[in-house]
């Protein structure tokens, strides 16, 4: 039987031909002739005869009875590929439906080898790396970041000059880090470059195509069709924009505007400075004062007025409004007070969840189609998408976060009909950031000879590492409760305090766990690396040998899905040199309301709060993002109204000194 583990070398290298040594062990697949690519078969015995030489390793691929790729073939191999694309959609649901359809790992090694040099190599890596994922016979390899398979969705264009340059020229061994200049997009003339930093970030952008492999909005319902999954959409993200804004405050920029008038122009402009390797295309930028026009892209199959956007918006918030939505059958579906969040971010992001498709629509990815082809609607100068068309390099954009602001804003107007939570009755702290420099490896994801590691150096937000002292007088008997810490700045973009109902969709959540509690003073000591949020460095820019847990072992069985979590040097927002005054904030929940019955003692359950846990409930059985998720009760205008008995407000100052600190490599 075929090593599940060989099918990592599938996701290699992914220009060249499969029969091409891949890895440190220079394994080489020994296909069937029936396999080669049409572009090769006039020469593929001499192709066998050149790179069988090289070979370490030779992995017998056996020939099977293949289905047709179909539509599949349509979307070329110079494509870029984007998941907000309804085609493009379609073609990967049933890429990734084939992938989890094969019998064995033999037989689904047969496919990929077969579809790998025909099939446009985004939409290969992204289909096999979902059903790798989530196939039980496939079940704890570690899918390679994809920084690795493709470094040119996060690195600007001259530095894999670079690196190209120092791989050809510069002996293994002898190679240094190319560092990537903190400033590459843009210059200070742009306000909205303060935010750089935080919007390039490679581990955030990382965390966002983890979280969509996770969660994918199309393919078979196993996959699709987990828990929560709708309201985990729209909980990550309005982490995201309070995150976003939190670090505006902390750069003297207000709040973000929503981007909810559509027919009016953009002001602010962006300009990627990526190129696609596979499309041998730049990422369009986009210029000043745009406005989104009516897509006709036969090309793409994509042809939508922004008409049909506004329809769209108008059904749900009649939805919202009146309680219901309307599934194709024309039942009545109430959106109640608990599963109502889910099922409108099903209609919302419009994966195969949604009750009524076709009436509701397919409101934020279209969003995002309409915001990546503001520059070409019409396909007559023939380009290809802008950043907001793709879920790695879509965040570096600021127009993702104004547009996500809007999508926001359609889900607290849901939560403004629910109703409110009931009332259940020193020295300041100084958090400190910096700067950190970090080396990762792009040996992976370059096609070019020789081999060896070539690393860039790029530059991050990191923090202090901090602890948590909770002091909590328990007046009962002995009982367990959720901890539940969340900081928001202490005032507005003008300095003054905030108005609760405006602060509470700011405060961002730092970390969830359990506690025991017995009768009497209890003293709860939480490390900030503890975070239910955040995965470490390590994990976002993990090796694929080293540290490698053994077959077998429980460690290995999830591993995979131990990439999906909020990056931990992002975790405090960055603050600013005078000091940003922030509300820590500190609550007690009673776990008998929060208790979902189910072993969670299981591999990588410690970014839960905006990743889950595989294969099991929603670890918590509130809201999302309670007691902050809902318009306040009556007679709350101010934080410290809001408090009851088992809440407490620490001040906090989130200093940020403007130094530079090389990581130490572990």
């Amino acid at each position: 039987m075929a090593d599940k583990r060989n099918l990592l070398y599938l996701l290699q290298n992914p220009t060249e031909p499969a029969y091409v040594p891949k890895g440190d062990k220079k394994v080489v697949f020994d296909i069937p002739t029936d396999y080669i690519a049409d572009r090769y078969k006039h020469v593929g015995v001499q192709l066998f005869d050149r790179f069988g030489e090289e070979a370490a390793e030779r992995i017998p691929v056996k020939q099977i009875s293949l289905p047709r790729l179909g539509d599949i073939l349509k979307l070329s191999r110079q494509a870029n590929f984007s998941l907000f694309i309804p085609f493009h959609r379609k073609i990967s649901g049933q890429l990734i439906d084939i992938f989890m359809g094969m019998r064995s790992i033999d037989d689904l090694q047969s496919m990929a080898v077969y579809a790998r040099d025909r099939v446009n190599p985004y939409l290969f890596n992204y289909c096999l790396s979902v059903a790798l994922l989530h196939r039980k016979d496939t079940q704890g390899l570690d899918i390679p970041s994809f920084m690795e398979s493709f470094p040119d969705k996060f690195i600007d264009s001259q530095i894999l000059s670079q690196v190209r340059e120092e791989a050809n020229i510069v002996p293994t061994g002898s190679r240094t880090p190319i560092e990537i200049p903190i400033d590459f997009t843009a210059s200070n003339l742009e306000e909205e470059h303060r935010l750089a930093f935080w919007r390039e970030d490679i581990g955030l952008n990382l965390h966002h195509w983890h979280w969509h492999l996770v969660y994918p909005f199309n393919g078979p319902s196993q996959i699709v069709n987990k828990n929560r999954r709708g309201e985990l959409f729209y909980y990550m993200h309005q982490q995201v924009i309070a995150r976003y804004n939190f670090e505006r405050l902390c750069a003297f920029l207000k709040r973000v505007t929503r981007y909810c008038e559509w027919r009016k122009p953009i002001p602010e402009a962006y300009f990627s400075k990526l190129d696609s390797l596979i499309a041998s295309r730049s990422y369009p930028p986009r210029v000043a004062n745009q406005t989104i026009q009516d897509l006709s892209r036969e090309q793409d199959q994509v042809k939508v007025d922004v008409t049909r956007l506004e329809q769209w918006r108008d059904r749900i918030f009649t939805a919202i409004h009146s309680g219901n939505v309307q599934d194709e059958a024309g039942k009545m579906i109430p959106l109640t007070e608990f599963e109502g969040i889910d099922i409108l971010g099903d209609i919302i992001e419009s994966s195969t969840k949604s009750p009524n498709r076709p009436f509701y629509g397919d409101i934020h990815n279209m969003g995002h189609i309409f915001l990546a082809y503001i520059h070409d609607p019409d396909h007559r100068h023939l380009e290809t998408f802008g950043v907001m068309g793709d879920s790695t390099t879509a965040m570096r954009d600021p127009i993702f976060y104004r547009w996500h602001a809007c999508i926001d804003d359609i889900f607290q107007q849901f939560k403004e009909t629910l109703p409110r939570y009931p009332s259940q009755g020193g020295s300041p702290n100084v958090l400190s950031t910096f700067w950190q420099q970090s080396d990762v490896n792009l040996t992976r994801g370059m096609d070019f000879q020789p081999r060896g590691p070539v690393f860039v150096r790029f530059t991050h937000l990191q923090h202090q590492p901090f602890t948590y002292n909770i002091s909590v007088n328990n007046t009962g008997g002995a009982r367990q409760g959720t901890c539940r810490i969340f900081i928001a700045p202490a005032n507005d973009e003008r300095g003054n305090p905030w108005l609760f109902r405006d602060q509470r969709t700011m405060f961002v959540e730092l970390d969830k766990f359990t506690v025991n509690l017995q009768q009497g003073q209890n003293t709860i000591v939480r490390r900030s690396d503890q975070s239910s949020v955040t995965i470490p460095f390590e994990r976002t820019f993990r090796n694929l040998e080293a540290n490698r847990p053994a077959e077998g072992t429980d460690a290995l069985e999830q591993f995979n899905f131990c990439g999906c979590g909020w990056p931990h040097h992002l975790l405090i927002p960055k603050g600013t040199p005078e000091g940003t005054a922030s509300h820590l904030f500190v609550m007690i929940s009673n776990y008998n309301d929060d208790r979902i019955e189910q072993d969670t003692n299981v591999p990588c359950n410690d970014a839960s709060s905006y990743c889950g846990i595989k294969d099991k409930l929603y670890p918590d059985r509130r809201s999302m993002g309670y007691p902050f998720d809902r318009a306040p009760r009556d007679g709350v205008s101010t934080l410290q109204q809001f408090l009851t008995p088992n809440m407490r407000v620490q001040p906090v100052t989130i200093r940020f000194t403007n130094r530079t600190l090389r990581r130490q490599q572990t």
